[in-house]
């Protein structure tokens, strides 16, 4: 099972990505990265996407029917799968890692809308969040 920096490598190869992050969506650290990121700084792309994150995640209208919002418990799955941002040039991609001790992390990717696959990205970053290994 691939760790942080395994998982960020792997997200890399993927056609059109030009940067990948592993970020805790509580205290908005980036606890990897790998490659550019928008604005040239890792660690202001890993806080503005946190805040995203954590919006999509205590939204109550997010929440699936019939479940609450608020914040995903530990060992459960969180109340979004992932979230997808289009700009003009790139696509941004949030994949939330479910994990047994506390869920509060997310893959964020890159991709250059020209060169990228929106479709094979998500999935692929889904099967990778599924064997990340924190610790």
């Amino acid at each position: 099972m691939p760790g942080i920096d395994e998982s960020l490598l792997e997200a890399m190869r993927l056609p059109g990505a030009r940067g990948a992050l592993v970020v805790d969506w509580i205290s908005g650290l980036a606890l990897g990265a790998v490659g550019e990121a928008p604005g040239e700084d890792a660690e202001a792309t890993a806080a503005e996407t946190a805040e995203l994150a954590r919006l999509a995640m205590e939204s109550g209208t997010l929440a699936p029917v019939g479940g609450g919002g608020g914040r995903a418990e530990a060992g459960k799955e969180p109340p979004v799968d992932d979230l997808i941002l289009t700009t003009a040039d790139a696509y941004h991609l949030l994949r939330f890692v479910v994990t047994t001790f506390d869920s509060t992390v997310f893959l964020y990717l890159w991709l250059d809308r020209a060169d990228g696959n929106l479709a094979l990205a998500r999935i692929r970053l889904a099967e990778m969040a599924d064997r990340l290994v924190l610790g």
